[in-house]
């Protein structure tokens, strides 16, 4: 069944070139039926814009960080099961798109929202009230999300590889835990590079950190490095750059429905977005089957 028409939320605060795409949406999906976008300028007034959308599908025109957003607001509210959503990806990223088999451009991801039915999809709920969409990640991989956080404008998808060569020269890794369905998993090594858990396969612009992930499985993808030496973290880089990087010795990858990482302290980034809190030593993620719908 069609819906009425389209609510598109949008970052307030968009760019001229992020407010061309978001006008090439609202074209497509106005010749499908009632358009309405509804800016938002910051998350303490997502609550009042996600009100406004009644009867109408849900559009997120933004990055995975746009749509975490969104997501962590209609769940702690209550309404995340009975809100279909839709994604027009305009981050710099976009690593729930791919993963989800999105178009990346936006008329094209317009036309998809308008057209497309809703499909079961998984949240990832973490014991801090945070919520996941698509991937979180900590160690080398956090840390690189900060020194790129910079380089965006001007690199792009680029900036995180970028930033991850430029971390790895001073990393020498993490003492951790991790347990998986609460066991504990024998670790390739004593300190840990990059640790993620994973939605989708893909962080950082289409780096395939999960291969063969998926949002719709009920289970979480878990993914340790513990290549904490210059060579090895060279050719871990390489490795997750080709998608073969499950093959190495120092590299274990499982799966299951919760995961704690506790240890050392770290910061994570989730969906592409670091957490504002500071790093911390303990911390467990459980995936919560078909908590919700995406447009696909």
């Amino acid at each position: 069944m069609a819906p009425p028409g389209f609510a598109v939320v949008v970052n307030a605060k968009a760019g001229t070139a992020e407010q061309e795409a978001v006008d090439g949406a609202v074209g497509t999906l106005a010749r499908r039926g009632p358009t309405r976008v509804l800016p938002s300028e910051d998350p303490d007034d997502l609550g009042r814009v996600l009100d406004e959308v009644g009867d109408d599908r849900l559009v997120v025109a933004g990055g995975d960080g746009s749509l975490h957003a969104v997501v962590e607001r209609l769940h702690h509210d209550g309404r995340l099961g009975d809100t279909p959503i839709a994604l027009v990806p305009l981050g710099t990223g976009n690593d729930l798109a791919r993963g989800a088999g999105l178009p990346l451009d936006p008329a094209e991801a317009a036309e998809r929202a308008a057209t497309g039915s809703p499909d079961p999809w998984d949240l990832v709920v973490d014991d801090a009230g945070g919520v996941v969409v698509n991937a979180v990640h900590g160690g080398i991989g956090a840390d690189a999300a900060a020194r790129s956080e910079g380089l965006k404008g001007r690199l792009g998808p680029l900036a995180y590889p970028v930033g991850a060569i430029a971390e790895g020269v001073r990393v020498d890794g993490w003492a951790l835990t991790v347990e998986v369905g609460g066991r504990a998993i024998d670790l390739p090594g004593d300190e840990v590079l990059l640790v993620g858990v994973g939605n989708g396969p893909c962080i950082g612009g289409g780096t395939p950190l999960f291969p063969g992930a998926r949002g719709d499985d009920g289970l979480l993808d878990v993914v340790v490095s513990c290549a904490t030496g210059p060579a090895a973290r060279a050719a871990f880089a390489l490795a997750l750059r080709k998608g073969n990087h499950l093959d190495r010795d120092d590299v274990v990858a499982t799966r299951g429905t919760t995961v704690r990482i506790s240890g050392d302290a770290l910061s994570y980034d989730a969906d592409g977005e670091l957490e504002e809190d500071t790093a911390t030593t303990d911390r467990t993620w459980t995936v919560l089957p078909s908590a919700w719908s995406l447009v696909r």
